[in-house]
């Protein structure tokens, strides 16, 4: 009959590269670790005080919180006592049950406990109150340094402590990690799998108990041969169920963690020799064994943090390639939700995937897709929640740019993710046939923003790009202006009025240009908007002058007016309504048809800087808008073509350079 039990020894884990400083000063560890030393005094974190802003953010504490060093608490403290082990963490007064769990979790795993904790610290010779931690984020490894002034309520810890009162390395842990999520309450609820993954920066795959496969015991017992750290829990059905006690002693909604698996005869009838193998003991210490039908029966759900996707399918152990790409859906240019709302699905994000080789022995490839709302738990404090997320596959038509919707409208996914779920990842395994698809991530409705960070992980190489990415931008020449004595009568009205306004010298100034724009403009019936602007109009004379006058000629207006004449007609086709607007999700094909194909980085600027908050944009700011595009393109085409050997930046790069200017 199986049990669960505790699996020893540590297994390979991929090396990160060195965490990146977080500090806000700019210094590492151990700068500010020497800093003090030379002053003589203890580390005090100003990024995250000792004050109720570290912990919490919608509440008071209950009691009279105060701040002390381990040293203040006990005579002799210690960093860790005998070893990091799952018995030295032991919850407090903080809903943060997933985080023990995961923690329990990463002791089972050396080298992987080794990167979180640093074992450079003690409380010995060169203590300086600075102690310091390595946590994943988003597909980098973060070094996050805090002070050891911890919360307590009558000389104890209030909350993660270990069972020895003398050892602080998990209330120290739990600390660096409420600081790298903005404070304690921040914690407060979660699934073990997030925390697993900042702890090892591995992969995350989930299982429904009512749904496992026939070889469940097999899977289990490979991923923990492999270090992979697993958690379990019992749904609830109500917030009122949470903490719930089943008849048989289990705690829905409480994150358990899965410390091993093993087949023996009856327990009764186990030798003192097998039950030490297993590590039994008779204590309390909150782990326990049950047989494994027993385990399938009254648990809902397994999820297990993969150090690699090696643990995921093949018994042989692959190099995995792996792509990562950083995005955001920004409302109003690239949060247009899933396929239902097809309008704005097909704005979001794209990515191309070539899927070159096939498997070894097979005719398709296999890929893992993880998608991953970045920072939402930081952002509870500003009433953010976790976003309910997903992504399609489709598979790439010949067209080498971003698709448009009716794209989307004739053809149906490939693949797609199981479902669109309010996790902080969705991953799912595909296997394809060789080819070139495109990935699109979204969230289910649209119109809500986050940052996300998608990987990809495949047996062979694939290549990936990012459709919305720097792109060649194709702007023809500037058109001569129509000879006089070929004006048409429309021309020649509009010569008779621009000579009206400019006088003798034949030349308007931003004041005349708006008075003369606006007077031609108020009588065309096809269109609805207001007044254009003075800004528009000194906008104008900053592309169309050449004589840098500040002024515009008639042969430079005349040509600026041929210009103007083609995006009112672009706009009047965009503005379906005849409301005198069009919606910034629109915004992506109408600039493309003037030439602009704009990274979704540039696109959401010009979302940002000229829409209104209804998402819409009326003439003036569409005007702007192509307006400075032209501009710094035309800037930029002419400095590219006289300093190439100083011009490193794309096209999309130096627009924004000077949208920001």
């Amino acid at each position: 009959m199986p049990y669960l039990y505790w699996a020893p020894g540590p297994q390979a884990h991929p090396v990160p590269k060195d965490a990146r400083t977080t500090h806000s000063s700019g210094q590492s560890f151990e700068q500010l670790k020497q800093e003090c030393l030379q002053r003589g005094t203890l580390f005090e974190d100003a990024d995250f005080p000792a004050s109720n802003s570290s912990l919490f953010y919608s509440e008071r504490p209950q009691v009279p919180f105060v701040w002390k060093r381990p040293g203040e608490i006990v005579k002799n403290p210690e960093f860790i006592l005998g070893g990091a082990t799952r018995t030295d963490i032991c919850q407090g007064e903080l809903g943060d049950c997933w985080l023990l769990a995961a923690i329990a979790s990463l002791t089972l795993n050396q080298k992987a406990l080794a990167r979180v904790i640093p074992q450079d610290q003690s409380f010995g010779p060169g203590y300086a109150g600075i102690f310091h931690f390595q946590f994943w984020q988003h597909s980098e490894w973060l070094d996050v340094v805090i002070d050891d002034r911890l919360p307590t309520f009558r000389d104890r810890l209030v909350f993660l402590h270990s069972a020895d009162h003398n050892e602080f390395w998990s209330a120290l842990l739990e600390k660096a990690y409420a600081k790298l999520n903005g404070s304690y309450e921040a914690l407060k609820g979660g699934s073990a799998i997030e925390a697993m993954e900042d702890f090892t920066g591995g992969v995350a795959e989930t299982f429904q108990m009512k749904e496992a496969p026939e070889n469940f015991y097999e899977i289990l017992e490979k991923a923990l041969k492999r270090g992979s750290l697993l958690g379990c829990f019992i749904d609830t059905g109500s917030a009122a169920e949470s903490e719930a006690r089943t008849p048989f002693g289990l705690i829905k909604g409480h994150a358990y963690s899965v410390t091993g698996i093993d087949q023996s005869p009856e327990w009764r009838s186990v030798g003192a020799a097998e039950q030490k193998r297993l590590c039994h003991t008779a204590l309390d210490d909150g782990e326990f064994w049950m047989a494994f039908k027993d385990f399938k029966a009254h648990f809902d759900k397994v999820e297990i943090c993969n150090l690699t996707p090696d643990a995921l399918e093949e018994d042989a152990v692959h190099k995995w390639e792996v792509t990562v790409h950083q995005g955001s859906w920004v409302r109003g240019s690239t949060a247009g939700g899933c396929r239902n709302f097809l309008d704005t699905f097909w704005t979001n994000p794209q990515i191309k995937l070539s899927l070159t080789e096939k498997d070894e022995g097979q005719e398709e490839c296999s890929f893992l897709v993880a998608l991953m709302q970045k920072d939402r738990r930081k952002l509870k404090r500003f009433g953010a929640n976790v976003l309910t997320i997903g992504y399609a596959i489709y598979e790439c038509p010949d067209k080498d740019e971003h698709l448009n919707k009716d794209f989307f409208r004739y053809h149906a996914s490939r693949a797609r993710s199981k479902t669109f779920i309010n996790l902080r990842e969705v991953s799912d395994w595909f296997k394809l046939p060789p080819g070139e698809y495109i990935l699109i991530p979204s969230t289910f409705e649209p119109h809500q923003e986050a940052d996300f960070c998608l990987r990809i992980f495949s047996e062979k190489k694939a290549i990936t790009r990012d459709m919305d990415g720097n792109v060649d931008i194709d702007l023809p020449e500037p058109p001569k202006p129509t000879p006089p004595d070929q004006e048409t009568e429309e021309e020649q009205r509009f010569r008779a009025l621009f000579e009206q306004v400019a006088g003798e010298d034949m030349e308007v100034t931003a004041e005349e240009l708006e008075y003369v724009l606006n007077a031609v403009l108020q009588k065309k019936k096809d269109i609805k908007f207001k007044k254009l602007s003075l800004i528009s109009c000194k906008n104008i004379i900053s592309l169309m002058d050449t004589s840098g006058n500040g002024k515009l000629e008639f042969d430079e207006f005349k040509v600026f007016w041929d210009k103007l004449k083609q995006w009112i007609n672009l706009f009047l086709r965009f503005d379906a309504d005849k409301s005198g607007t069009i919606s910034t999700y629109e915004l992506r094909t109408a600039l493309k048809a003037t030439g602009f194909q704009l990274s979704s980085h540039l696109l959401q600027l010009m979302v940002l800087r000229y829409a209104d908050e209804e998402l819409q944009m009326d003439f003036d700011d569409f005007l702007n808008c192509l307006v400075r595009l032209e501009n710094a393109s035309r800037v930029f085409q002419a400095l590219s073509t006289k300093n190439k050997e100083f011009i490193h930046l794309t096209i999309n790069e130096f627009i924004y350079l000077t949208m920001n200017i």
